[in-house]
């Protein structure tokens, strides 16, 4: 099968991701489009992906679930955390300002050569170091707090 047009097989049928995208958009919450993402996936992908999805939550209670780019999980606070992106091979964790995060787990293995994100890439059988990666969410979220302290909202010209 080519890139382009690459529908999502679970051994059964096959659903072009344009189908599948626009029947779970249209009548779910982003939370319930993770939960549906996961469900489909119905592999270590979709494990991965619910384990980290829980992680996240465990070291920010506040974060936001969010459905963005054609259906990528989008976790924020105050700005994007990261996304969880999943490909056949690698769960994928990318987070926004990974550049001006401390890592000292060294957790992020992809997208080093950027100026702005980092990302950390999980493939089958990887373990995740839970408390590293909840320590990264933390200062994730703690970046943007201080970014949007720092940048106060521009006041309408009528104000």
């Amino acid at each position: 099968m080519s890139g382009e047009g690459k529908g999502v097989r679970d051994g059964n049928h096959e659903e072009s991701e344009t189908t599948m995208e626009k029947r779970m958009e249209g009548e779910n919450s982003p939370s319930q489009l993770i939960d549906a993402r996961i469900e489909e996936l119905g592999d270590w992908r979709g494990e991965t992906l619910a384990r980290v999805r829980k992680l996240i939550k465990d070291a920010d209670p506040d974060v936001v679930e969010e459905w963005k780019w054609r259906g990528v999980p989008v976790w924020s606070h105050a700005g994007i955390i990261c996304t969880g992106e999943t490909y056949k091979s690698v769960v994928k964790l990318t987070f926004a300002k990974g550049a001006s995060l401390e890592d000292p787990a060294s957790l992020f293995n992809s997208s080093l050569e950027g100026n702005t994100r980092r990302a950390i890439d999980i493939h089958e059988g990887e373990k995740i170091d839970e408390e590293a990666l909840k320590a990264l969410i933390r200062a994730a979220a703690a970046l943007n707090l201080s970014s949007k302290a720092g940048h106060p909202q521009k006041r309408s010209k009528s104000a």
